[in-house]
């Protein structure tokens, strides 16, 4: 009985959320144009100066074939900052939308998972139109590449967690200074433009800790053909932070909204 009450509750938050965007079309795509910008500026522009770059496994591809992966994950995780941290926490702190939500049977469960089922939709949309990009500019040349779009669907998902989970701390609008900072330093550092192995050690573990690096390497391996079972290791670890985080965010956004 519990779990038709939270599906249908996050059902109703999700179909809100369409409802909402679906005249705002040019803010949806927003968290799209950032990452292809960097593509074409940094892959493409740059590229054509540092020209081929040497994967783990040392096969030698093009820097915009290196890049491009990168931004794809980079892609993945902006559709779900957006809408888990500015969004949700404007309607958990100003606009008091819960509080108006929860006087119907949906619950805080339901609205949990109805927020990260809508960045899991938006984040997936971003995903799936740069993969196409990728593959229509001849960035894509494994096979395996068509895996990459559930990759992207479970950087959503680790992410859009992630940021429910953070956005329960957050105090006031300055604090998302810290949220910007930490974004902009996981997409500068996570591998995403120059291979792990050129950071001194010490730098390594730190990019290694963060669930960006995972993506960008689980997809960097699917759209480039560098597949193995270490692939699964970098699934474990997002799958992990997914379910970590979501457990924080469920007991937080249950006291948050009880109150």
């Amino acid at each position: 009985m519990w779990v038709s009450r939270i599906a249908t509750g996050s059902g109703a938050v999700l179909e809100r959320n369409y409802m909402v965007h679906r005249r705002g079309l040019i803010a949806f795509l927003s968290g799209f144009c950032e990452p292809v910008f960097f593509l074409f500026s940094l892959g493409m522009g740059m590229g054509a100066l540092v020209g081929h770059i040497t994967l783990p496994d040392g096969r030698v591809v093009e820097y915009a074939v290196f890049v491009a992966p990168a931004m794809l994950a980079v892609s993945a995780m902006n559709g779900a900052v957006a809408e888990c941290v500015f969004n949700v926490y404007s309607k958990l702190k100003y606009m008091k939308l819960y509080d108006a939500v929860l006087n119907t049977p949906v619950t805080p469960m339901g609205i949990v998972l109805g927020e990260i089922a809508w960045a899991l939709l938006r984040g997936g949309i971003y995903g799936a139109a740069f993969l196409a990009l990728m593959a229509l500019m001849g960035l894509t040349p494994s096979a395996w590449a068509f895996l990459a779009l559930p990759g992207v669907v479970l950087i959503g998902w680790t992410f859009a967690a992630l940021s429910m989970a953070g956005t329960t701390f957050i105090r006031s609008w300055q604090d998302y200074d810290v949220v910007a900072t930490l974004s902009f330093l996981m997409f500068m550092f996570s591998a995403t433009f120059t291979p792990l192995e050129t950071y001194p050690e010490w730098v390594q573990l730190l990019i290694q800790a963060t669930p960006l690096y995972h993506g960008v390497t689980l997809l960097r391996g699917l759209t480039t053909g560098a597949v193995s079972f270490g692939l699964l290791i970098h699934v474990a670890y997002l799958i992990a932070v997914a379910v970590v985080s979501l457990i924080v965010t469920a007991y937080r956004m249950g006291r948050a909204l009880q109150r």
